[in-house]
Formats: structure tokens, C-alpha cells, sequence
């Protein structure tokens, strides 16, 4: 039966091969965190080029729309791409639509950078209309990824290797950062700018604007670099066997990339009879919960999640760390930026990844999601409730007095249970709990879920965010609830995501055919030959 043929997988040692998928599927991560995050970066700076006005006495700053456009598009492409190449890799298999969703974002990361104009709107707007592209192409990687390596992996590992590729998410984040500081840097010295409030329109020079376009495009190199070995990668076994019913291409696929001897004629299975469709009873009885638990603690996961990510900056601003804008000139301004985001995905995002790798297949995924949602809360609260007193008073640089660091390390250690928590898992267990030939699917339903939920966070945090006082506001910004509020709501909504992570099993240490029931389905399965034999080297 095909159970047979596939426990060879859950059984095999783990092999080099495991490790070469790993960095296939994880540059994809890379390059999708790398894309995603270095906006953040660059953001102040397409203010300053594009949206200078000379008679408000402010270095320039992207309007509201154009802002929550600019943060927001790429999730928008992100999640469509979830659903139709999660759709999509069920349909014509993992292999068949993999390469495009690289090519996809080597295309529009240069593209992207690329963007052309002569105004700010023409600029703006192609800008938006690649991003959207891009977010496609990176929705696209989120299914397939995480299905090919949880179908790739042994029962023993499974857990530590989907984390691993996930992981490259937070090497992806700490590039943006190190290579907008390096790009900023270079142009600093090579092109010294006077400070805004000594000379506004000198602060920026000219060259300023080839520095966001050398960020975007550097995200194409890494994707690039793994497209050959990506489409060199064969079907998954699982696909192969379960959707496909072939299982002497399966075992023949197999034997190409781990070490197992394969000894078969011709084989093909029978379709089980009570293979169920995703919007069935059948599926809703079995599933449906579960859906329900993924695709909601990753909703309320990535508002917080991506609030915080996309919007450092202005929490640091806010606090002290980061001095107004006058104090400094625009590539100041991105190197300050870049260097505060990146200490904090070396001190604490990073870390928190690789610390699920270690641990996850010993503590379990129930566990490290439930304490993770516990800990963002706890301190996202313990950021929120004294935040006046962790800011400051403001004084012309802007607030003094405060408790930075304090709030810096709070701020930082919601991103570390992030990681080593809801953040990996989230991206993890939709993988293992349904059958292969919906896998793809629930998996992207979940993920666009998530990304509805960063679309909530960057629209609604950019907004939110603003001063309870007009005049304290940025331009063109109604007032908002004020980050202190804010910051209680994002608290708020990671103590929701605890909540609902009751309604998601635990998947350790079980096939993925128990976990999906599709054993129980060959049991009343009519295989049509004798199928293949395998046995581990």
C-alpha cells in the first residue's frame, strides 16, 4: 500500500539531502523576509525625496494613503498569492508551479528598484503595482515551501526542519537591515549632507535616491542563486503516491534523493473511496476545527507581529532612541534606522527562530505556541501599562528622561517569543494536520489569514498609532489612539491567538498520514498491483 512506501520517509535517517532542500526552500525565506522588511528601512527616505515641501519646516514624509500603500501592497499581493498557488500546488503538484513563484520575485525585486517617473506619483505607483508582484510571488512560497519540506521530512526531524526553512525568514530580516546599513554607510561618506534643520534641501542629496533602489534590488541575488537547484528538485513522494497514485515514480523519486533502495514493478493505486473535498461535511467534521485554530492564531499573530516589525522606527522615534528627523540628514536617518532594526533581529528575532529549531521536536508545537502567545502578552503589556514612564518627557531632540534601554529590551523579548513561538509555529503545524492533496491549500488559507491580519496590523498601526493631539501628529494624519494604546491593543490580540491555539493539536512525533487520517483512508483503499518494496540503506 501507498502507507508502506511512505513510511520509509517517516523512517530514513536524516541525509544530506534534507539539509539541500532546507537551503533551496529556506532562500526563498530569505529572500521573502529580506523583500518584505527592508521597506521599513527606506520608508522615511522616500518621504524626504518625493514629499519635501519647504514651507512646513518638517523633512518630508509619504502622505497617509501613499504610506499605508507602500507598507501594505506587497501583503495584499502576499495573501492572494497564499491562495492561489496554495490552491494551485494541490492541483498540478509542488514541483510544477515552484519555480515560478522565484522567478516571480527575482523579476519584481529588480523591478522594483526599477521603478520609474518623473513625479512622485508615477514613482509611488509603479513602486506599488511591483510590490504587489512581488507580494504574489513570496505568497506563492509560503504553501510550497513548508508542504515539500513537511512531505521531504522524517517523523523525528519533521518539526526542526520546516523551522529551519522558516527560520531563514529571520536571516532575511537581519540582511535588510545589515544591507540598508552597508548601502547607507557607503553613500554617507561618499556623499556628506548637512543636517535638515541646518540645510533642508541639501540633507538630501540626489544620490539618496539610487539608495532604496540598490536595497530593493538586492533582494533578486539569493532567489536567483537557488532557481536551478529548485526546478533540479523532483515531486514529492507524498504527491506522488497519495494525490497522484503512482508509487513507482514515487519510489523512483525517492531513490534519487535519499539513500534507500528501491525494488518495485509498476505500480498504481485506486483512489480511496471517501476521499473528501475541502468544502464537504466529511472535511468540516474531520478538519474543520483545526482549520479554524490555524488560521486564526496566525490572524492575530501577524497583526502584532508585522505592527512591530514594519513600524520600529516609529516606536523608537516615539521613545527616544531614534532623534527627529532635523537632527539628521536623510542617509543619517536610514543608517540610524537600519542599525536600531538590526541589533534588534541580532539580539533578539534571530535567535528566537533557531531556538524553535533546537527545541521544537522535544517541547512540542502546542507548547512553544502557547508560551510564546503568553510572553508577547505579557510583555507587551509590561511595554504598554508604564509607557509614559519608559518615554520620557519630550524635550527638541525628542524625550528625555526615560527608560530607554528598559524599553528596549521589553520591546526586544516580544520579538524573541515571537519567533520562539507563534511566528514558527504558525507556519509549521498547517503543514503536518491535513491530507496531502489539500495540504497546499489549507496551508495557503492559513497563511492568507495571517496576512489579512499584517494588512490590519500596517494599515491600522500606521493610523493608530498617531498622537491623541493634532499637533503632534505627522502630516496629513488624523489622531490617532496614541502608541500606548496601541501597544495595548497589540497585547490584546496576542492574548486572543493563546486563546485559539487550544483549538490546534499537537503534531509530534506522528506521521503525517495519521495526523491527516489518510492512513485510515488506505485501509478502504483497493490497491490495483502489489506496491513497490523499500528499504533503508
Amino acid at each position: 500500500m501507498a502507507l508502506e512506501v511512505l513510511s520509509a520517509l517517516d523512517k530514513a535517517k536524516t541525509q544530506w539531502y534534507h539539509f539541500t532542500a532546507i537551503l533551496i526552500a529556506g532562500m526563498g525565506f530569505f529572500t521573502d523576509a529580506y523583500d518584505l522588511f527592508c521597506i521599513s528601512t527606506v520608508t522615511k527616505l522616500l518621504g524626504r525625496i518625493y514629499y519635501f515641501n519647504p514651507a512646513s519646516g518638517k523633512p518630508g514624509s509619504l502622505p497617509p494613503n501613499v504610506a499605508a500603500a507602500v507598507n501594505g501592497v506587497a501583503f495584499c499581493g502576499t495573501l492572494a498569492g497564499q491562495l492561489f498557488f496554495g490552491w494551485l500546488g494541490d492541483k498540478m503538484g509542488r514541483k510544477k508551479v515552484y519555480g515560478i513563484t522565484l522567478l516571480l520575485m527575482v523579476i519584481c525585486s529588480i523591478a522594483s528598484g526599477l521603478s520609474f517617473g518623473h513625479t512622485a506619483k508615477s514613482v509611488m505607483t509603479t513602486l506599488c503595482f511591483f510590490r504587489f508582484w512581488l507580494g504574489f510571488g513570496i505568497g506563492g512560497d509560503y504553501p510550497l515551501s513548508a508542504t515539500i519540506m513537511s512531505e521531504y521530512a522524517n517523523t523525528k526531524t519533521r518539526g526542526s526542519f520546516i523551522a529551519a526553512v522558516f527560520a531563514m525568514q529571520g536571516l532575511g530580516i537581519l540582511a535588510g537591515g545589515t544591507v540598508s546599513l552597508i548601502v547607507a554607510a557607503a553613500f554617507r561618506k561618499a556623499f556628506p549632507a548637512p543636517i535638515f534643520s541646518v540645510n533642508p534641501v541639501a540633507s538630501t542629496p540626489p544620490e539618496a535616491d539610487y539608495v532604496w533602489r540598490l536595497i530593493f534590488m538586492f533582494g533578486a541575488l539569493p532567489a536567483a542563486a537557488t532557481f536551478y537547484s529548485r526546478m533540479k528538485m523532483p515531486e514529492t513522494a507524498r504527491y506522488t503516491a497519495l494525490v497522484e497514485g503512482n508509487l513507482k515514480q514515487a519510489a523512483k523519486d525517492m531513490s534519487k534523493v535519499l539513500e534507500v533502495e528501491v525494488g518495485a514493478e509498476a505500480a498504481k493505486i485506486q483512489g480511496a473511496t471517501n476521499k473528501y473535498g475541502l468544502f464537504t461535511r466529511a472535511f468540516a467534521r474531520r478538519h474543520g476545527l483545526q482549520l479554524l485554530g490555524t488560521t486564526t492564531t496566525w490572524f492575530f499573530l501577524d497583526i502584532a507581529f508585522y505592527s512591530q516589525n514594519l513600524f520600529q522606527k516609529d516606536v523608537f522615534t516615539a521613545v527616544g532612541w531614534l532623534k527627529n528627523g532635523k537632527t539628521m540628514s536623510a542617509l543619517d536617518e536610514v543608517y540610524k534606522i537600519s542599525r536600531a532594526q538590526t541589533l534588534i533581529a541580532l539580539c533578539s528575532t534571530v535567535p528566537g527562530y533557531w531556538f524553535t529549531v533546537a527545541l521544537i521536536d522535544r517541547m512540542g508545537r502546542f507548547t512553544i505556541q502557547l508560551m510564546g502567545f503568553f510572553f508577547m502578552t505579557v510583555f507587551m503589556f509590561a511595554l504598554a501599562i508604564p509607557y509614559n514612564n519608559l518615554r520620557g518627557d519630550k524635550c527638541p531632540d525628542g524625550y528625555c528622561g526615560g527608560h530607554h534601554m528598559t524599553f528596549i529590551v521589553l520591546y526586544s523579548l516580544t520579538f524573541f517569543f515571537a519567533n520562539f513561538g507563534p511566528n514558527a509555529t504558525t507556519f509549521i503545524v498547517p503543514a503536518e494536520l491535513f491530507p496531502a492533496r489539500l495540504r497546499s491549500t489549507c496551508h495557503g488559507i492559513s497563511a492568507a489569514a495571517g496576512k489579512a491580519g499584517a494588512i490590519v496590523g500596517s494599515f491600522g498601526f500606521l493610523y493608530a498609532s498617531q498622537s491623541t493631539h493634532k499637533a503632534d501628529t505627522e502630516a496629513g494624519y488624523p489622531p490617532g489612539v496614541g502608541i500606548r494604546t496601541a501597544l495595548l491593543l497589540l497585547g490584546g490580540c496576542n492574548a486572543l491567538g493563546l486563546i485559539f491555539t487550544f483549538l490546534v493539536p499537537e503534531t509530534k512525533g506522528r506521521s503525517l498520514e495519521d495526523l491527516s487520517g489518510e492512513n485510515e483512508e488506505e485501509m478502504v483503499a483497493a490497491p490495483a498491483t502489489t506496491p513497490p518494496s523499500i528499504q533503508q540503506v
